[in-house]
């Protein structure tokens, strides 16, 4: 049995525990600073000429063909674009998160663990997609870049674009608009960006975790949380979802001729390069 002292340790742990989880995502840690109003002007300068820019870029990246030069360094162009210009476009800051005892302190393992719960559900509906033609199909074409490409350029420049996403659009785009209506307008700019893919898939994807993304930036007032939770569902998706989507996508010839499919990249399709052109290194 145990003792009346065990029991009440137990229980001084447990709230000691429970203090330090962090608040709900709706609630907001007010330790944002307040910009002056020429540094805002300044910003939306800076981020309206990079957009174009960064725009400009990801047309031309979305007519490469992957696992080529010209698609890795069009791609890591964009990347570069999104990082600096969100760099340059004023002061950016990290963010905190406010637990249940209204300490403050740096995102790190709650971001984290919300990129893999977030992984977690895309896996879930990744499953129900396979029987979906439109999407098995758009799916499938996104990830074949995982495995035809190199594996350390594909996570190198996913991880790029991540970051540089992060920075431009949850840091500099988010910071350049009013307050009340950063996270809806944000996070449609972002997916507004993705639907030049064509592809529903990304467009599906960018309109759900830019909310996410945009929520996280609104509690903590910075940009370490959507910038921890990015990767970290950027990694897993790239290096976990693959496999859902190989069988689906080989060429009937594959399928009726024993070892055809050896001889092949096993992402093979028969889709030429220019109808893929729309690929994206970053999920």
């Amino acid at each position: 049995m145990t003792s009346p002292g065990t029991a009440s340790g137990w229980w001084r742990a447990g709230e000691q525990f429970g203090s330090r989880l962090p608040m709900s995502i709706r609630h907001i840690a007010s330790v944002a600073p307040v910009e002056p109003s020429a540094v805002v002007r300044r910003r939306r300068r800076v981020v309206a000429a990079v957009s174009l820019l960064g725009t400009g870029l990801l047309g031309v990246s979305f007519s490469t063909q992957p696992d080529s030069k010209k698609f890795y360094g069009s791609t890591a162009a964009v990347a570069a674009t999104w990082t600096l210009g969100g760099l340059l476009s004023g002061p950016l800051h990290l963010g905190w998160i406010q637990s249940r005892d209204q300490r403050l302190r740096r995102p790190v393992i709650t971001p984290v663990a919300t990129g893999v719960a977030a992984f977690g559900c895309f896996y879930g509906c990744a499953l129900v997609a396979r029987h979906i033609p439109v999407l098995d199909r758009a799916i499938g074409n996104v990830l074949a870049f995982a495995d035809e490409g190199s594996k350390p350029l594909v996570v190198a420049t996913t991880l790029a674009n991540g970051l540089g996403e992060e920075i431009f659009f949850r840091g500099a785009l988010y910071a350049a608009l009013d307050a009340d209506r950063a996270a809806p307008i944000s996070t449609a700019v972002y997916t507004l960006a993705t639907a030049t893919t064509r592809n529903p898939a990304l467009m599906l994807a960018a309109g759900a975790m830019g909310t996410l993304f945009s929520l996280q930036r609104r509690a903590t007032g910075g940009l370490q949380a959507p910038v921890l939770t990015h990767l970290t569902w950027s990694a897993l998706m790239v290096y976990c979802l693959p496999p859902l989507f190989r069988r689906a996508h080989r060429p009937d010839s594959d399928l009726v001729s024993p070892g055809a499919g050896a001889r092949r990249s096993k992402f093979a399709t028969t889709a030429t390069w220019s109808d893929r052109g729309w690929l994206r290194a970053g999920l």
